[in-house]
């Protein structure tokens, strides 16, 4: 089951032994991002990151054309609704076991997690691939009224909140159909809006995944504009997104899936569960509706905790002065989460992506369980040797470190445009470097209790 497999994102058990010990890690950890602080304030004095979009430049000879033709696009789009009919069909009548369930790999591993990586390494590739917007375009919908702006990101943080929930409640993570039936409903609920909104404007503001998937793609140096695909500073992409309503919960959101899901494998939350299904069951709630229950509270207060650590660094720069109210600070600086909580991702579910990503190999032979071998490959195996369990601390806390220094680079940009001196611009950070200590430190306990 994937839930079975979910705990390899913290690593194979008990890591081998580290060099030092893995406190030292965390606090090590920590002096990094005090010093990149320090670092940013004495050589970065002037905005470097803000208003480089005229910086981008297109791919040399004919990559630039390929990469951003309407044909390549169009391929790719049919490939998406292919996967995605494939991947629900699969869910319905494939394997009741996750893991050997071709629909749940493809959307738990190589879709959630895959296309994050993609997404850093090529830019916002989803875009492409993405088989709503495919069949939206497809069926020219092109809106019936305009899209209300106080509905913001509201959706795109609802449907990714959605999908979070189907990740880790044990009702609809240990039962393939009950993916399939929540990817029908999100299909026709995406496919309802975008004809009364548009394909685009949806995708832009109330589709989780697209929306998602194009702030990720905005740390990458790659983007495609009118149909040419260039390169720009890395990060860069991420200062040119504009926050609207519901911005903070969507960032929330992202970081507390993460975060509860690999505290939902510590001792505590093991003690906290039993407390709380107890209480469900009180009520008549079945054990995995009480388990569910559980873990449904146990996500909200995630997401909770998570927008209350950013509050909280947004009201200690608030104090440094600047004419700023805290709603104008909270839409300006909510770009600097994202980096935080890419690495969540990448360092919780690396080792799920890097060993059941492999299932693909062989369940792409037979995607419906009936016993085929299309292509070959359906007596392939995992192999469980190609990342060590020290590497892959390793690798976590690189990743972890990497994600909250970039966080910390552009909440620095970002302030030396909004303050009028170098000098007000690092006071109002140093809130900010509190909170990402916090962060980091989180993540990686999280992840060194889940390895314990």
């Amino acid at each position: 089951m994937i839930a079975d497999v979910l705990p390899l994102a913290h690593g194979l058990g008990q890591r081998e032994d580290l060099p030092l010990p893995e406190d030292i890690f965390i606090i090590t950890a920590a002096t990094v991002l005090a010093v990149s602080f320090i670092a940013l304030a004495v050589l970065w004095p002037k905005p470097r990151l803000e208003g480089t979009a005229s910086a981008w430049r297109p791919l040399p000879g004919p990559l630039a054309g390929f990469f951003g033709s309407p044909g390549l696009r169009i391929a790719c789009g049919i490939v998406g609704v292919l996967l995605l009919v494939i991947a629900i069909v699969a869910l319905f009548i494939g394997p009741e076991n996750p893991t050997d369930n071709f629909g749940s790999n493809l959307i738990f591993v190589e879709f959630w997690i895959g296309f994050v990586v993609a997404s850093l390494l090529f830019g916002n590739v989803f875009r492409a691939f993405n088989p709503w917007l495919a069949i939206g375009e497809a069926l020219r919908f092109h809106g019936r009224r305009a899209y209300p702006e106080r509905l913001g990101y509201w959706p795109a943080a609802a449907g990714l909140l959605a999908f979070g929930l189907i990740e880790l409640l044990p009702s609809a993570r240990d039962e393939p159909r009950n993916a399939g039936i929540g990817a029908v409903v999100y299909t026709v609920l995406t496919l309802v809006a975008m004809w009364l909104y548009g394909a685009r404007t949806w995708a832009a503001r109330g589709e989780a995944f697209s929306v998602y998937f194009d702030l990720v793609g905005r740390i990458s140096i790659f983007e495609v504009r009118d149909g040419r695909a260039g390169r720009r500073p890395i990060l860069s992409g991420l200062t040119q997104w504009v926050p609207h309503a519901g911005s903070v919960a969507l960032l929330a959101v992202l970081i507390g899936i993460t975060t509860f899901d690999g505290f939902s494998s510590n001792s505590i939350w093991a003690d906290v569960e039993a407390e709380v299904s107890a209480v469900f069951e009180d009520v008549g709630a079945s054990i995995t509706g009480a388990l569910s229950g559980a873990a449904t509270i146990g996500l909200l207060v995630a997401v909770g905790v998570v927008a209350g650590f950013y509050a909280a660094g947004i009201a200690g720069a608030k104090t440094v002065g600047g004419g700023f109210d805290a709603g104008e600070l909270r839409n300006r600086f909510v770009h600097s989460l994202l980096p935080i909580a890419v690495v969540y991702v990448l360092a919780h579910y690396l080792t799920l992506l890097v060993f059941q990503g492999q299932a693909m190999t062989y369940l792409v032979s037979d995607p419906f369980g009936k016993g085929w071998d299309l292509f070959g490959t359906a007596d392939g195996a995992i192999d469980f040797g190609v990342i060590s369990q020290n590497l892959t601390w390793y690798l976590q806390v690189f990743f972890v470190v990497a994600g909250h220094v970039a966080a910390l680079v552009l909440a620095h940009d970002r302030a030396l445009v909004m303050y009028d001196n170098a000098r007000l611009a690092v006071r109002s950070q140093y809130w900010m470097l509190l909170i990402m200590i916090g962060f980091t430190t989180l993540a990686l306990w999280l992840l060194k209790s889940a390895g314990a």
